[in-house]
């Protein structure tokens, strides 16, 4: 069990749990590959921060990216960027890899790309590396709340 898992049990959220192979900067591509799996289908955490140092998840489709510049206008900030990883893994206390929006070291905020509401469940990390779990879409939604932004360009 992981955080993240521990989390979705408590909240009674339903999710079946898929492992794979990690590769080192494999990302999306090789989870979705070793499941079976449409990478859009996938979904990456990503802990970016502000002009402030404040730290904000992301939620994006793993085949695509985020525009930072067009995040930090829907979300009224001056300036975001991706968080080191020593820095991700002290706000989230996941490693790199292995990171969830579920049962995080802190309560952060979460965005998420808008278009991955029209999904109705998604794979996204369990909270290590080599794990994810599937889960409705909405019930992720209602447990996260997440602000829903158009952030997403072709990666």
């Amino acid at each position: 069990m992981t955080p993240a898992t521990a989390f979705l049990r408590a909240h009674g959220i339903g999710f079946t749990e898929h492992s794979y192979d990690y590769v080192e900067h494999g990302g999306t591509a090789v989870s979705a590959e070793s499941l079976g799996v449409p990478e859009h289908e996938v979904v990456k955490t990503l802990v970016m921060q502000d002009e402030q140092g404040k730290p904000l998840i992301v939620l994006m489709h793993g085949d695509r990216k985020v525009s930072t510049k067009n995040l930090a206008r829907q979300a009224g900030r001056k300036s975001i960027e991706p968080c080191r990883p020593e820095v991700a893994q002290r706000h989230t206390g996941y490693q790199v890899g292995g990171t969830s929006p579920f049962g995080t070291r802190k309560p952060l905020p979460v965005f998420m790309e808008r278009s991955i509401t029209v999904l109705p469940a998604i794979y996204i990390n369990g909270g290590r590396r080599g794990l994810l779990v599937r889960i409705k879409t909405q019930e992720l939604v209602s447990v996260l709340k997440p602000q829903l932004v158009e952030v997403a360009q072709e990666a």
